[in-house]
């Protein structure tokens, strides 16, 4: 895919400056100019900062989670994974992967946060990299996903593969993470994503708020959590989903402090997915607060570390492009 990041400078400013509710769009198609400048941008420095082994060099880069991020956050952007400019970059990002993979068990790092990021770069990796490994080594990963789910008392997920107990941001990138391989051609059988959802409905308030281990206690990022998880499995029509998506666009205007772009990663998915036209309000709110926020290397500021902040917000942005299956309808 070619960028014009010529073009996309002379209309940067009046991508900024714009009166309208819409952003300027490029000539040539319809991505936004202010998301593809944020996102070339935010490319350019996840390339040149990555190590030789294919991690971050912050906090938190050298988690096979992050760097699954990563991977998913050039090939959101169409790049070429086995010929284009970032393909070193997105294949040294998956022999790390695959290089932490536990031969035996297919776990990947040492939490169930990493394991579903990492496998959900494998998913979403599958069948356009060209790279033998990739196939035994995801199902392996997915196996132990559903074997997880399967001892575990709540039909969900949290820390580990034997957790006993279940929270909603665990369980819901466990859940994306098998839509994302069912959508590459994984068998995924639909009693886990029955599991799943009971127990995310579980702590779905009466407003439609969801709460972390409970009811209790709804905040807009779990929200969007498990929204997006009943938009990914269909369930569209029921009262608890029509709430939890009143209460969102509600919150519109929400910034989570603790972990704004793992807000965001999820806040631009549930609402795609849920309302376009309410996505596009939000999408270009998002583009405008992070054209302010993203620094002059092209990485993006907070205590989660410069790969992870970068490549949940160029992900938060990703539904302008829409070329990874789960970003489809």
């Amino acid at each position: 895919m070619i960028r014009h990041l010529f073009t996309l400078s002379c209309f940067f400013a009046a991508a900024l400056h714009g009166s309208s509710q819409d952003l300027p769009l490029r000539a040539d198609d319809s991505i936004p100019v202010q998301a593809e400048l944020i996102y070339s941008r935010g490319l350019q420095y996840l390339a040149k900062s990555q190590t030789a082994k294919g991690t971050w060099n912050d906090n938190v880069g050298e988690e096979p989670g992050v760097v699954g991020l990563c991977i998913a956050a050039f090939l959101a952007h169409g790049e070429d994974p086995n010929s284009g400019p970032y393909a070193k970059t997105i294949h040294a990002g998956i022999d790390f992967i695959l290089a932490e993979q536990n031969s035996k068990t297919g776990y990947i790092g040492t939490s169930m946060y990493n394991h579903a990021f990492a496998t959900k770069a494998l998913a979403e990796s599958y069948g356009v990299v060209d790279d033998s490994r990739i196939a035994p080594a995801l199902k392996k990963a997915i196996e132990l996903i559903l074997s997880s789910q399967a001892q575990n008392p709540r039909k969900a997920w949290r820390y580990t593969p034997e957790s006993r107990d279940a929270d909603t941001t665990v369980t819901g990138c466990q859940m994306v993470t098998l839509f994302a391989a069912r959508n590459a051609g994984i068998g995924i059988p639909d009693e886990a994503i029955r599991g799943g959802l009971a127990y995310l409905a579980s702590c779905r308030g009466s407003d439609g708020d969801y709460g972390y281990t409970s009811a209790l206690g709804g905040k807009p990022t779990l929200t969007a959590i498990g929204s997006l998880c009943q938009s990914l499995a269909k369930e569209h029509d029921s009262k608890g989903y029509q709430a939890s998506l009143a209460y969102l666009k509600k919150n519109l205007d929400f910034r989570d402090r603790t972990y704004p772009y793992y807000f965001e990663y999820y806040m631009s998915q549930a609402l795609f997915h849920a309302d376009e036209a309410v996505w596009k309000e939000w999408n270009v709110r998002n583009c405008r607060y992070l054209s302010t926020i993203q620094s002059s290397d092209g990485s993006f500021p907070g205590d989660q570390g410069a790969s992870f902040n970068t490549a949940g917000a160029l992900l938060s942005l990703a539904l302008n492009y829409r070329f990874l299956p789960i970003y489809e309808k």
